[in-house]
């Protein structure tokens, strides 16, 4: 596979709580020289990247990364971040809710914030090392009847990333409707190549950049 089709799957991310202006800029110049799906930046920046790069594919995190804000403050940073210019949301479900088996509650939460997200792209992670199987089929259902385009396995701050058997899962259990985004635990070329043909459709990465041009790296 050649390198300029697995950037258009990478979303350029750089999620640093100690991510600084420059950083920012670079990570977007990259992703503008390889043609990748869209950056993945902090809240906080959304609105300069989008002064400064007009076209650019811009993607941000609501509830990131721990996922347990209630759902007006993730409404209120959804409803921001889409008026600043940008263009996805990758949201965090709550975790405990999902432990306590809160399902309807977290339907009902990503269908919310699915109507601020309209008709842009809401990817929803379910932070896949903290879940066993059972959950996650669960959260494969409360994203498809929530109507919210893609399921992510991970923040890339959680204990690991994405797997392979996550993906399968994920395929076995999601509507047709439901994209599938692997984060975390790619570290090579290799990897790159194994999630896109197991299905994925995007992949979150800060390391495509080392990666493709011979190095390797964890993301995030």
């Amino acid at each position: 596979m050649e390198d300029s089709k697995i950037y258009s799957y990478v979303d350029h991310t750089l999620l640093s709580p100690m991510a600084t202006w420059p950083e920012i800029a670079t990570l977007c110049d990259e992703a503008i020289k390889h043609g990748c799906a869209s950056v993945c930046i902090p809240p906080s920046f959304v609105n300069q990247v989008r002064q400064v790069y007009d076209n650019l594919n811009i993607c941000t995190v609501i509830g990131f990364p721990l996922g347990y804000s209630d759902t007006v403050t993730k409404l209120f940073e959804s409803s921001k971040a889409m008026s600043e210019g940008a263009n996805e949301l990758d949201m965090v479900i709550n975790i405990g809710d999902a432990k306590s088996k809160k399902f309807s509650k977290i339907t009902t939460e990503i269908a919310m914030i699915k109507q601020v997200d309209r008709p842009k792209i809401l990817k929803v992670i379910i932070e896949c090392c903290y879940l066993n199987e059972d959950e996650k089929i669960a959260l494969c259902k409360c994203i498809t009847d929530a109507g919210a385009d893609y399921i992510k396995t991970s923040t890339g701050f959680g204990t690991g990333g994405a797997t392979l058997e996550d993906i399968k899962l994920f395929k076995a259990h999601v509507g047709p409707n439901v994209k599938i985004k692997a984060a975390g635990g790619m570290r090579a070329r290799e990897d790159f190549i194994a999630f896109i043909n197991e299905g994925c459709t995007r992949l979150g990465t800060s390391s495509a950049v080392k990666v493709l041009g011979g190095g390797s790296a964890d993301v995030y």
